[in-house]
């Protein structure tokens, strides 16, 4: 059952490719191939920079997004999508000009406001989740403020239209929206191949997730 981990030129693909080796991927490919997006058992989407650059770099690539969709809404392949790999998952992203997502989670991209004035954005560092629900991915995650810490580097966070497809938050001078899934569909604004155990765990989870 392959993995593939999709290059379309955003996200730190080395570092994602080595934490999915390390939590257990024995089947790895790296590829913008269609054919190979669309047969995939497993799909990870990253993603780095601005949600509109992140939405016309997968554009870009002829078949791409359609294969996409075949694998994750007609096989119902699992699907993770990292950083702006996960916000690409909302209905639209309004960073810059402003972007229509994949919309596979009804919601939108929005920037963060803290309510400290002192905490600055973007958004960058060390922070405990909050659990909103349970679900397989968290399986064995110790949250809360005696958890483990995930790292976040960004200044816009998914707001999902339905507050049940979150599924974890951080504190960042009010709700900063962590992880999010629906069905075989799922993400994290955190960079899971940074955050050590945390994320290795996480990573692990997905590899034997089975929606």
């Amino acid at each position: 059952m392959s993995v593939v981990l999709v290059d379309y030129g955003a996200g730190n693909l080395r570092s994602a490719a080595k934490a999915l080796e390390v939590a257990g991927a024995r089947d790895l490919v790296i590829s913008s191939d269609p054919e190979k997006v669309a047969a995939a058992a497993r799909i990870v989407l990253p993603g780095d920079g601005a949600f509109p650059d992140c939405r016309r770099g997968l554009a870009a690539v002829d078949g791409l997004s359609e294969a996409l969709e075949e694998a994750v809404h007609t096989r119902g392949a699992a699907f993770f999508g990292i950083c702006i790999g996960m916000q690409l998952l909302a209905t639209r992203g309004v960073e810059h000009e402003g972007a229509d997502g994949l919309d596979w989670i009804p919601g939108e991209v929005v920037r963060i406001t803290p309510s400290d004035a002192a905490l600055k954005v973007p958004h960058m560092g060390w922070n405990n989740l909050e659990r909103d629900r349970d679900h397989p991915l968290l399986k064995d995650v110790p949250l809360g403020p005696d958890g483990l810490h995930a790292f976040f580097l960004h200044a816009y966070h998914f707001v999902p239209a339905d507050p049940q497809d979150v599924l974890a938050h951080a504190d960042y001078g009010g709700r900063v929206t962590a992880m999010v899934a629906r069905g075989n569909v799922a993400g994290t604004q955190f960079h899971p191949e940074k955050s050590q155990r945390l994320g290795l765990t996480l990573i692990a989870n997905f590899l034997r997730w089975t929606p």
